[in-house]
């Protein structure tokens, strides 16, 4: 675990190395979420309900706390999924506009020491992750026929199309809900 200049509020989270692609061959054991069980025109509404129920979670008066000193806090997460989203948001954009583009690289331990997700307004951050994930299923409902099969490449060699990148996507949003809450997720 890295520490920052100013103490524990900056500690850097150690780095989660996993190779999460599993989970699109796979139910999660940790959340509940199953890839195989909704269809990829599926993603802007369960986007749009994932970043509704950070409301509640952003709301809490120990939203900054931290769980554990290895653990985020609901600010940092929440801060966490409204940048996974705009990150998102230029990839999709990237993947429709050229012919398998790679991504570039994107350092999500960095950014939230960075940019002091510990620091940030829990309101400002809900406003933003909402407004986020409304633009990101706005031009995932925008995907059409053939063009669910465009493709691009992750800077660590993860490849993609547009359908598994959907459903890779909000399984990091739902996840990180059950970080905060510790509900699995359930399909309504």
């Amino acid at each position: 675990m890295l520490a920052g200049s100013r103490g524990d509020a900056r500690r850097m989270i150690t780095p989660d190395t996993k190779d999460w692609t599993w989970v699109l061959r796979a139910p999660c054991p940790e959340c509940g979420f199953d890839a195989a069980t909704f269809a990829r025109e599926d993603v802007p509404a369960m986007l749009r309900a994932n970043a509704g129920a950070w409301r509640d979670a952003l709301g809490r008066p120990d939203a900054r706390e931290r769980p554990a000193p290895d653990k985020w806090s609901a600010l940092e997460y929440g801060c966490h999924v409204r940048d996974v989203c705009r990150i998102y948001l230029e990839r999709l954009r990237l993947i429709r506009t050229q012919d398998a583009p790679l991504f570039p690289n994107w350092d999500q331990d960095a950014t939230a020491v960075e940019d002091r997700y510990d620091t940030q307004d829990p309101q400002a951050v809900e406003d933003e992750l909402i407004a986020a994930a409304d633009r990101l299923a706005t031009a995932l409902a925008e995907v059409t026929g053939a063009e669910w099969d465009r493709t691009g490449t992750r800077s660590d060699g993860a490849h993609f199309t547009i359908d598994t990148f959907a459903r890779y996507f909000i399984h990091d949003s739902l996840h990180h809900l059950w970080d905060v809450t510790g509900e699995r997720y359930r399909r309504r």
